[in-house]
C-alpha cells in the first residue's frame, strides 16, 4: 500500500474519531451550561477583594475585612445550613488543616463567610463548634472566623472573587472552592472541589505569604473529570481522554509515514 491510501485512512479515522467525540460532549456541554447558567467562578487571580467590608463575628460583633486579612487568608464561600457540599467542604478542610505544618493564627487564617443573608451569629457559632472539634491539633478559635452579613456586603465579596450563586428557594445553586488571600487581600489561588490536599493547602498558603499568584489545578481535572449530579461524584472523562491520546497517536503516526516518504524519495532522487 502507498503512502498516500494510508494517509486517507488515517485522516478518515481521525475525523470519525472528532465526529463521535463531538456529539457525545455536546448534549453535555449543553445541558450542563442549561443547568449552571448564571453559577461557577470567573476567576480573578492578581485582584484584591474590598476590604473596607463590614460582617458579623459568630458573637454577633462586627468583623472588619481590613483587620482580619492581614496574613495569608483562607476564603470558604458557602452557607451554613449546607446539607450537602458546603458540608463536606468545611469538614475536609478541617481534616486538612489536621495534617497542616503551618501555625494557625500566625501563619495563616481561615474566614468561613457565609452567602446567605438570612444566617445570623446564632448558627454561625453553632457551625464553629461543629467544624473544631473537628481539629485534633491545638487550633485557637480567633484563627477560625464564621461570618455573616447582609446582602450587599455578601455580593461586594463574591462578586470580587468572581464566584457567581443563585439562590433556588430555600437552597443555592453554587460552585465549591476556597480562595486564598495575601495578607493584602489579593486573591493569589483558587482550590476547587470538596477534596482538599494538605500539600496543595501548604503550598497556597506559601504562595500567598509572598504574594505571588498560582495556576488552578482544578481546570486540569474539571478537562479529566466531570460532576455526575444523580452519583454527586466526579467520574472519568473515558471517551475525551482516550479520543486525545488516540489523535496524538494517529498525528505522530502520519508524521513519521510522512517523513519516511520524504526520506524514501530523497534516496531515489
Amino acid at each position: 500500500m502507498s503512502a498516500h491510501p494510508v494517509h486517507f485512512v488515517i485522516v478518515r479515522t481521525i475525523l470519525l474519531i472528532l465526529i463521535v467525540f463531538y456529539q457525545d460532549s455536546l448534549p453535555a456541554h449543553v445541558e450542563q451550561h442549561h443547568e449552571t447558567k448564571g453559577v461557577g467562578i470567573d476567576e480573578r487571580l492578581g485582584h484584591s477583594v474590598p476590604l473596607d467590608l463590614t460582617f458579623r463575628e459568630e458573637n454577633g460583633k462586627p468583623a472588619f475585612l481590613k483587620e482580619l486579612v492581614d496574613r495569608p487568608t483562607i476564603l470558604a464561600p458557602v452557607f451554613f445550613s449546607c446539607p450537602d457540599v458546603c458540608s463536606f467542604l468545611l469538614s475536609n478542610l478541617s481534616g486538612a488543616m489536621n495534617r497542616l505544618p503551618a501555625e494557625p493564627g500566625k501563619d495563616f487564617l481561615v474566614l468561613a463567610v457565609s452567602f446567605d443573608e438570612t444566617e445570623g451569629p446564632p448558627l454561625a457559632s453553632e457551625k464553629k463548634r461543629l467544624y473544631l472539634k473537628m481539629i485534633e491539633r491545638p487550633f485557637p478559635e480567633e484563627a477560625w472566623r464564621f461570618l455573616t452579613g447582609d446582602l450587599e456586603n455578601i455580593l461586594n465579596l463574591t462578586d470580587s472573587v468572581g464566584f457567581r450563586f443563585q439562590r433556588e428557594g430555600k437552597d443555592f445553586l453554587h460552585p465549591v472552592a476556597l480562595i486564598v488571600l495575601s495578607s493584602e487581600g489579593k486573591i493569589t489561588r483558587y482550590l476547587y472541589g470538596t477534596e482538599i490536599l494538605p500539600f496543595d493547602l501548604k503550598m497556597a498558603i506559601l504562595e500567598a505569604s509572598e504574594g505571588r499568584t498560582g495556576p488552578t489545578i482544578g481546570k486540569v481535572l474539571r478537562f479529566c473529570f466531570s460532576y455526575d449530579p444523580k452519583g454527586r461524584k466526579y467520574v472519568f472523562n473515558t471517551l475525551k481522554i482516550t479520543g486525545i491520546v488516540t489523535l496524538i497517536f494517529a498525528s505522530s503516526f502520519i508524521l513519521f509515514l510522512v517523513w519516511k516518504g520524504r526520506r524514501r524519495n530523497f534516496k531515489k532522487g
